[in-house]
């Protein structure tokens, strides 16, 4: 578990390593040794209202679509701040949680995946205060932190979010051994 203090920093400072997409699917396989595909929930974070914070929706849509089960946060029924407390409870607790979503981080990072066998504290980038979720988490950095962190995910590129989400779901389909 993160301590408070550590989990006020972007997570690219944090005790985390931050990878590619081929590291990302390192990151799956490591967790598909541990554990089978119906041991595991993906809790996809994020609203489709913000361009930078639709990553969370647009990988659970993703993975829905490619059969993966025990999905939390979809575009068509986003977990984010509003639900986050309401929808988290709802899932087993004999699942094994990987959390998912978009954080700001430094320049060089932006492009990379945050991964840690750690639990996830939404919202972080935008001075959130949520507990943390999950046993293993992915926070995709999807633009540089500044001195605005909302107005930086509402005007991040589309484009690249959306390739990133891309890349989350063929990293986790590749990893984790799904066949379509």
């Amino acid at each position: 578990m993160i301590n408070r203090q550590s989990s006020l920093l972007p997570y690219d400072q944090q005790n985390r390593r931050n990878v590619n997409r081929d590291g990302l699917t390192q990151f799956f396989r490591m967790i598909h040794s541990r554990y089978v595909l119906e041991e595991l929930a993906f809790v996809c974070i994020g609203t489709d209202r913000s361009t930078g914070d639709a990553l969370g929706p647009l990988i659970g849509s993703g993975l829905e679509a490619r059969g993966i089960p025990n999905i939390t946060g979809t575009m068509e029924y986003p977990c984010d701040a509003h639900n986050l407390h309401e929808r988290i409870p709802r899932i087993s607790g004999e699942l094994t949680i990987i959390a998912i979503d978009a954080c700001l981080g430094q320049q060089r990072s932006v492009g990379l995946y945050s991964i840690g066998e750690e639990p996830l504290f939404p919202a972080l980038s935008v001075g959130g205060k949520f507990p943390g979720v999950g046993t293993y988490s992915i926070a995709a950095i999807v633009n540089e932190n500044g001195p605005k962190p909302y107005w930086t995910l509402q005007t991040t590129s589309l484009r690249h979010v959306m390739k990133m989400a891309e890349d989350v779901v063929e990293a986790a389909v590749r990893g984790l051994g799904v066949t379509d």
